[in-house]
């Protein structure tokens, strides 16, 4: 059953009726202002009714169509049941359509196992009835912890010394990269300041207009968190992977990209809150617009707030810093056409007028992050492979002076969700880009070299089974966490490279997307942690508190070909290929300190011992069963 169909069929009633009786009042209020509160009594009564009765439609359509009763039994409540739902909706067109789709498939430029896409194929998995009991039971006496630490900026990565992190107006003008709240943690662990969704959306009345973007949504819980009022322009993901536009709700309109081959995801998760103040904040996260992401499991969100400017600046075509490279991400997914529809239908007087106005009037100066894109498709020719994936992520690291070279070399811990197929090849191509060594170094090494290449000095951060068992949610909470025994037990699969990710916070798994690379020295084979403390040459005593530690990237980006892309052609002729949307920021990292406070992993992190750990594989647990 198409979602889209699902939606539009639950919310027909309340999308009619509320833009007529919307209309109605606004004609009324003025020509019979006497009778103007009683009749707006009566569209709240009417608009809570239909919304209520669209709700109800939704839930019996999607009970209707399940393909198995046990899909829809209710589980650990109202979060976990959307969780459920919705991803596993997603997970069965996709599916669908690649089975569907693979004779079409043309694979020669790249050698993407489907499956593996960001591990969705888990998705299709269902809590059973009893451990989703049971993980009620054992997490009724959670409590969210205190925050009142220090937390990290996004600007310079200054530390804050307020609670909240923001200015005296409640904004985040420098930035500000936290972990989300989270009823499951230790109390003494969880110190920091983190966000909260109402927060990020606050005070929603002020909010003119907003973008929201995500793999997953639940609709009428994220409906409520915004005005009614408000213009809502949702980015999500096709089921046949096409380009389309819908009105889903009063004053929102749904957008969604082309997927090449119907193949990949839309696995974007940002907001743009444009409000009535001028003001334009920035949120790029890993959570997904669904309860369950906000508060029953770890993810990181990096706000920022962007004044007006006084006056417009001329567009720059040619503009390659933030702003710029966030419009490209808007016209790659299909927001151009759903801006035009809000200004030439109800929404004539939107702050954006057309998605080149982001960057001429809004101030990007104080943003010292630089954001990171991968865009599905094929990407031919240096101006638009070192625009996207990990060849972006290597133009970044090299605009911010961080090359690996004069003896340097770099440590990588990837944290993430999902597990990729990695092959020496992959990894060191990818390791190249960390590296900030230009791509063209990479494809002017012989083939049959790359291939013979030894395992970068990678960590890749996974729980453990006894981890996720040992969690507050236990296995039931373990459904966000994708790895396959296949790839697992891989004759060339790269088991030693795999180490323990455990958050700070205690007691909870993490959706959080980060990598974190440190610079270290290298002297033949000895090679040592490259920190302040240490003897420098080449002038680096001179930079003092500016010199570069490493950098760190939080996002959408879980460490696979699928999300960063695979590179072949020539270094004259260079090809990109990706899978999937997907975007995140990079910041650089310049004391232990900053280290310390941004990352959302134990370190150091523990290497797997081989034989007796092994990492969580929801197919072989009890608490999972296949639809």
């Amino acid at each position: 059953m198409n979602e889209d169909d699902d939606l539009a069929r639950a919310i027909a009633l309340s999308l009619q009726e509320a833009n007529d009786s919307a209309r109605s009042r606004r004609q009324s209020y003025h020509t019979e202002h006497d009778n103007g509160e009683e009749a707006q009594d009566d569209e709240e009564r009417r608009f809570q009714e239909n919304l209520r009765r669209a709700t109800e439609a939704s839930k019996h359509e999607q009970a209707r169509n399940a393909t198995s009763p046990a899909a829809m039994r209710p589980t650990s409540g109202a979060a976990t049941r959307s969780f459920l739902v919705d991803r596993a909706q997603l997970e069965k067109e996709r599916l669908a359509r690649q089975k569907r789709l693979r004779p079409q498939v043309e694979m020669r430029d790249h050698d993407y196992d489907d499956d593996e896409v960001d591990g969705h194929k888990a998705k299709r998995q269902h809590v059973s009835l009893s451990a989703a009991v049971r993980c009620t039971n054992k997490s009724a006496s959670s409590s969210i912890a205190s925050r009142n630490a220090p937390v990290a900026s996004g600007s310079n990565v200054q530390i804050s010394s307020k609670s909240t992190g923001t200015g005296d107006d409640g904004c985040f003008w420098d930035g500000e990269l936290r972990q989300t709240a989270n009823m499951h943690t230790v109390p003494a662990k969880d110190t920091r300041p983190t966000f909260r969704l109402t927060e990020i959306l606050a005070p929603k009345d002020d909010i003119e207009f907003a973008i929201v973007s995500a793999y997953v949504f639940n609709f009428p819980w994220l409906y409520d968190f915004f005005s009614r009022t408000t213009p809502v322009i949702v980015v999500a993901q096709d089921s046949q992977g096409q380009a389309t536009l819908k009105a889903i709700l009063p004053e929102w309109v749904k957008t969604t990209p082309f997927l090449r081959n119907g193949m990949g995801c839309m696995h974007m998760k940002f907001m743009l809150l444009f409000y009535r103040s001028g003001r334009l904040r920035i949120v790029v996260s890993t959570a997904n617009m669904i309860p369950y992401d906000w508060r029953d499991i770890e993810n990181s969100a990096w706000v920022q707030d962007v004044p007006k400017r006084r006056s417009p600046i001329r567009h720059d075509p040619k503009a390659d810093d933030f702003a710029a490279a966030l419009v490209r991400v808007l016209r790659s997914i299909n927001v151009g056409p759903a801006l035009d529809n809000q200004l030439k239908n109800d929404h004539p007087n939107l702050p954006l007028k057309s998605l080149e106005e982001i960057r001429t009037n809004w101030d990007f100066s104080k943003v010292k992050a630089r954001l990171i894109a991968s865009i599905a498709g094929k990407h031919e020719g240096w101006p638009s492979v070192v625009s996207t994936g990990h060849t972006a992520l290597m133009k970044a690291i090299r605009d911010m002076d961080g090359k690996a070279d004069k003896g340097k070399e770099i440590d990588l811990e990837c944290q993430g969700s999902s597990i990729g197929t990695y092959s020496t090849q992959w990894m060191n191509e990818f390791y190249c880009s960390a590296r900030g060594e230009s791509a063209q170094t990479w494809l002017d090494t012989p083939k049959t070299r790359r291939a013979k290449l030894p395992y970068p000095p990678v960590k890749i951060l996974f729980p453990t089974k006894q981890y996720v068992q040992e969690s507050k949610l236990g296995e039931p909470g373990g459904g966000t966490m994708f790895c396959r025994r296949n790839q697992w037990e891989a004759a060339k699969f790269p088991r030693e490279l795999f180490h323990q990710s455990r958050s700070k916070r205690g007691g909870v798994l993490m959706h959080s997307k980060m990598i974190l690379g440190l610079y270290r020295r290298r002297s033949g084979t000895d090679t040592h942690s490259y920190s302040e403390s240490e003897d420098e040459d080449d002038n680096e005593k001179t930079q003092g508190a500016n010199k570069l530690l490493g950098w760190l990237y939080v996002g959408s980006h879980n460490f696979t070909p699928s999300a960063w892309g695979t590179l072949s052609g020539s270094a004259f002729n260079p090809t990109l290929n990706i899978m999937n949307y997907e975007l995140g920021v990079l910041f650089p990292l310049r004391s232990e300190e900053e280290v310390a406070q941004m990352t959302c992993w134990e370190r150091p992190p523990k290497k797997y011992v081989l034989g007796t750990d092994e990492p969580w594989i929801q197919s072989e647990s009890p608490a999972f069963v296949l639809v």
